[in-house]
């Protein structure tokens, strides 16, 4: 089988991927907004259905959109990676709304790395030694970031630490919508997938949400809901043209930075706007946390061996 080659514009990949980081860095603060005004299903359907309409409309243009006897084949699978999909985002936007964005951004970074041991599992893939290490450190960073929340989760109502477990329950959901991601792609392209975990979600999600709240929302509640549909498309698409410029490696390890543009945002939006969001108050030892969360997530990235 050929294996896909990159173009080797290694400049415009890395400036895609830093677009997908930036996007995904700031998307956990604009939820937190829409959280206070929308209910998880609410939004969750809203993101789905702006992603499902724009994709839709841009296969359909291109003459691409997937005919459903070529999907019959592969309707169980499908339904693994909509359902795991669906129950991300639902879990994610859940602990989100119990924990802080920040909070939420390092335990989410769990899902590639359970990803990449599942694969070690399903697709008979291998670690080398430093990628090991990454995973080591990595688990570190997990432990010192968590150490100084335990104060907040022995203080606090026990809503914070169901939040934790609501996402890591979400990262573990995220892992299997990846690991069936990787199979269909034997047979479909990234953006026909997409498209079908779109319309399934939306379908999904759909008995669950009042649409017509969002005719209520103030215009500044309004364009933070469009910013939400929008992210999931624009991020998902730079993060597919990255791929066919530079390594995936390379695109991997650039993501792994994505707590530390959050932690960043969090900051700058607290001290701007006091009023529109508390800051995060993380010690010295939770950022060094974070740092080796980041750090290792860039290892196990960056230890393949390369291919001879």
């Amino acid at each position: 089988m050929q294996l896909h080659q990159t173009s080797g514009r290694w400049r415009l990949g890395l400036a895609l991927s830093l677009l997908t980081v930036f996007l995904w860095g700031i998307l956990p603060i604009a939820l937190t907004i829409m959280l206070q005004v929308l209910d998880v299903y609410t939004l969750t359907w809203f993101r789905f259905a702006i992603a499902f309409v724009l994709l839709s409309l841009y296969l359909g243009a291109k003459q691409q959109l997937p005919h459903p006897e070529k999907l019959y084949s592969t309707w169980g699978m499908l339904a693994i990676a909509i359902f795991f999909l669906a129950l991300n985002y639902l879990l994610y936007l859940q602990g989100l709304a119990y924990t802080s964005p920040t909070n939420a951004q390092v335990l989410i970074q769990l899902a590639p790395v359970l990803f990449g041991l599942g694969a070690l599992a399903v697709f008979r893939e291998s670690y080398t030694s430093k990628q090991w290490l990454g995973l080591a450190v990595l688990t570190l960073g997990f432990i010192l970031f968590s150490h100084e929340k335990i104060k907040i989760i022995l203080t606090a109502q026990e809503s914070y630490l169901l939040g934790n477990m609501i996402i890591i329950i979400g990262a573990i959901a995220w892992a299997i919508y990846a690991l069936a991601q990787k199979q269909l792609l034997q047979k479909f392209h990234s953006s026909t997938i997409m498209v079908v975990l779109y319309g399934g979600c939306l379908v999904l999600f759909t008995p669950l949400a009042t649409p017509q709240i969002i005719f209520s929302l103030s215009p500044f509640h309004l364009g933070i809901l469009l910013f939400c549909g929008l992210n999931t498309l624009i991020a998902y698409g730079a993060l597919a043209e990255a791929l066919d410029h530079w390594e995936a490696s390379r695109v991997s390890a650039v993501l792994a930075t994505t707590p530390l543009i959050t932690l960043i945002s969090v900051w700058l939006v607290s001290w701007l706007f006091p009023t529109l969001m508390a800051p995060d108050h993380v010690t010295i030892l939770g950022c060094l946390g974070a740092v080796l969360v980041v750090v290792g997530s860039i290892t196990v990235a960056l230890g393949k061996k390369r291919l001879q």
